[in-house]
């Protein structure tokens, strides 16, 4: 009798008026992902795990672990020389059928399967016909000078129409940054630029001085030319501060933004105690 009353039956109007709004948004993924190239939606080289061919099925089974993948490329000296990739269920049969198998009866290239090689400018849609024409569910994104940019999935290609697909392995990620008071963020490299510049509402590049810069890791490599040490304050021309809290020598990890707001966002009060001072 004192039960909690349950919420009212969705009428049949706004039950259409939902599914046509989602079919919309589905529709318009489908064609924006028609125009985007590989480039906007592969893994950055930085990010990619790989297994070295001679490695042994112990050494497998742990890269499998740490990771979360389900697969991996394989290559012989480094990731420029991949030439396929494993499968952890092809692993698990292995093992399965020689529990563990010897150093000996064990090699990653029984187990390898063929993955795809595409230029970064190649669209997103033909790379998916491609993928679901060949049965491949795996693409390594190759430069003009043969070497790796980055790594594609199928899943990839999926979520630029249905979102984030997470499964039971996949954690909670953490914010791209943190706002520590005072104009102050802890960020994340990753983040994206134009994101974090609408967060704080401050301007960090000028899309018209460069439109390939997408994320804040981005805009230092762009300011320095280099990838700066852990450690180092980069300041940008407006005086915004950058400082490094962690990196290696390929890319930045971390960082400290001390933002400069304009003075439209400076609380009144303060300006007005300032200047009695």
């Amino acid at each position: 009798m004192l039960g909690t009353k349950e919420a009212p039956p969705l009428m049949p109007e706004e039950i259409q008026r939902q599914h046509t709004d989602r079919q919309k948004l589905l529709l318009d993924n489908v064609e924006r992902m028609g125009e985007m190239r590989v480039s906007d939606a592969m893994v950055p080289r930085a990010d990619i795990t790989g297994i070295e061919m001679t490695a042994s099925y112990d050494e497998v089974v742990a890269v499998f672990l740490r990771e979360g993948h389900s697969r991996l490329p394989v290559y012989s000296d480094t990731l420029d020389d991949a030439e396929g990739f494993v499968h952890v269920k092809d692993v698990l049969l292995a093992g399965h059928r020689d529990e563990p198998p010897s150093s000996d009866a064990f090699t990653l290239r029984d187990s390898m399967r063929r993955l795809l090689t595409v230029p970064p400018s190649m669209r997103c849609g033909i790379l998916l016909q491609k993928m679901q024409a060949d049965r491949v569910h795996m693409a390594l994104v190759i430069d003009e000078y043969g070497g790796v940019d980055g790594l594609v999935t199928i899943e990839d290609l999926l979520e630029l129409i249905v979102g984030e697909i997470e499964d039971e392995h996949d954690t909670t990620v953490e914010a791209f940054w943190k706002n520590q008071g005072d104009a102050v963020y802890q960020v994340d490299a990753r983040a994206w630029l134009d994101e974090f510049e609408a967060e704080t509402g401050v301007v960090l590049l000028d899309r018209e001085e460069n439109d390939d810069v997408d994320t804040l890791g981005g805009l230092i490599f762009m300011i320095c030319n280099r990838v700066p040490a852990r450690g180092e304050v980069i300041r940008h021309k407006d005086g915004h501060e950058f400082e490094i809290l962690d990196a290696d020598p390929r890319r930045i990890k971390r960082m400290r933004v001390s933002l400069v707001l304009p003075d439209s966002v400076t609380d009144p009060e303060n300006a007005a105690l300032q200047a009695a001072q």
